[in-house]
């Protein structure tokens, strides 16, 4: 028997941080891991599509050079080297999660498989582990569909893309997601012909008027999108395969020659036998409290498991609440009111807090604001002015969310994060001095605009008048 203090179980980016945290603060921890280390992000996800994204945008940059009155041409397009790239990238970001640099932090790491055993204990390796808290986060993988005939076809998901070598001549994507578009992207700009299948519209979970503009975009560049289609089946073809799409009433017949399955995640929860540790899970996952406990309460699970959000950064939040419960005896919760979300796709689209038609629905009346790259200098000195920004406040004008489809949104979404998590009004980001010339600074553009039909209206320049008359 093993005697711990800590167990995680899965050394993804939410269980690495906890493992880290807690031998650094003093606690024996053991780090069970099945698979490769550093988990989802690292080896299938967020690594490998932003190296892939990279190597698109530059081959993008050729065939648009002209806007900047540099000669345009189009590149020639390695694909077998864009993936050694990729593989280069994660080669160089996985020794900050290896095995050998938490053993080297003081964490017992044991490669195998991970199955409760007791209330306490847990089998892992030839091992048994008794630990006096756990800490689950096996994170998620693809979901896929029952798709009549996708087991007589080849297929990829965000697990096998990356070892794919052959650039495809028609990749057909199933699933409008932000796997699916930002991979549909990619590959259209690294010369493949790409066609999108989505049985609703394109990223619903998103502002659709943001989408509005991301949908232009990749229309433009040739992406077949194909909304409100579903997949019926697929058939093996000599040259690849052929998907036979439902829409509008007929059938529409494709030809591809590789299909990629990005229509969502299912938690990973087989082969932990959670009813031996009295843990409840369901369709979406590990069901927690707002302090990540299970029902077992010496048992969290933190990351894509429990369910609540699918993002690495959020995986990372969750392990710091952990970290304070565990530990510490302190009853730290989440708060869900400044969970950003960006699509990597170009533009990007970045989101914090709560859409329109959701602050609509729970606070009535509601201010929105909008300001448009095409009115940042910034933005006109790079070419980039597709896009704007979005803010919304309630009657007394606090942010309540914001949203960015543009050049650098993800990163010129931040100070909303900062706004939203601190309950700060729209004074706040309008009174921030902002770096000239940047694209960030459309955050202040957009809330002073709230402050416009105040200041510039009949009545102050009556005050002003006066005031002038007696200076």
């Amino acid at each position: 028997m093993l005697s711990v203090d800590l167990c995680v179980i899965g050394a993804g980016s939410g269980g690495l941080t906890v493992a880290a945290g807690a031998s650094q603060m003093g606690a024996s921890v053991v780090l069970i891991e099945r698979a490769r280390m550093g988990g989802d992000c690292l080896n299938y996800g967020c690594v490998p599509s932003k190296a892939l994204l990279a190597a698109a945008k530059a081959a993008e940059a050729m065939r648009r050079a002209d806007r900047l009155g540099v000669e345009r041409h189009e590149p020639r397009i390695d694909f077998a080297g864009v993936m050694a790239h990729v593989q280069d990238v994660i080669d160089a970001i996985a020794p900050h999660d290896s095995q050998e640099r938490f053993e080297g932090l003081g964490v017992r790491v044991i490669r195998a498989q991970a199955r409760f055993v007791g209330s306490d204990r847990v089998e892992a390796g030839g091992e048994t582990i008794r630990a006096k808290r756990f800490v689950i986060a096996t994170g998620s993988s693809p979901a896929v569909p029952p798709i009549p005939g996708l087991d007589t076809v080849p297929y990829l998901t965000n697990e096998t893309l990356f070892e794919n070598m052959v650039k495809p001549a028609h990749l057909l994507v199933v699933g409008g997601g932000p796997i699916g578009l930002e991979m549909a992207q990619a590959h259209r700009r690294l010369g493949a012909a790409v066609t999108v299948i989505e049985k609703d519209a394109l990223l619903p979970k998103d502002d659709p008027e943001l989408v509005d503009v991301l949908r232009a975009r990749l229309l433009a560049e040739g992406v077949s999108l194909l909304e409100g289609a579903e997949l019926a089946r697929v058939e093996p073809t000599p040259s690849g395969l052929a998907a036979i799409v439902r829409r509008q009433g007929g059938e529409i017949r494709l030809a591809g020659s590789h299909l990629l399955v990005a229509v969502g995640r299912q938690p990973n929860t087989q082969g932990l036998d959670l009813n031996a540790a009295g843990v409840t899970a369901g369709p979406r996952g590990i069901e927690t409290d707002a302090r990540l406990r299970t029902r077992n309460r010496r048992i969290y699970a933190v990351g894509d498991v429990n369910g609540r959000f699918p993002f690495t950064h959020m995986a990372s939040y969750h392990a710091g609440i952990v970290l304070q419960n565990a530990l510490f005896r302190l009853p730290a919760r989440v708060d869900d009111r400044a969970v950003p979300w960006v699509t990597y796709t170009d533009p990007e689209l970045a989101q914090v807090g709560l859409a329109e038609p959701a602050a609509r629905q729970r606070h009535g009346r509601i201010e929105v604001l909008r300001w448009s790259f095409h009115e940042v200098d910034r933005a006109q000195a790079e070419r980039e002015t597709d896009g704007f920004a979005k803010a919304i406040l309630d009657r007394r004008g606090r942010i309540l969310g914001a949203s960015i489809v543009g050049a650098h949104a993800g990163e010129a979404l931040q100070p909303w994060c900062l706004a939203i998590a601190n309950g700060l009004d729209i004074k706040a980001m309008a009174g921030v001095i902002a770096p000239y010339p940047t694209f960030s600074e459309i955050n202040k553009r957009v809330a002073a605009s709230h402050f416009t039909p105040k200041l510039f209206n009949d009545r102050v320049r009556r005050i002003v008048r006066l005031l002038m008359r007696f200076a």
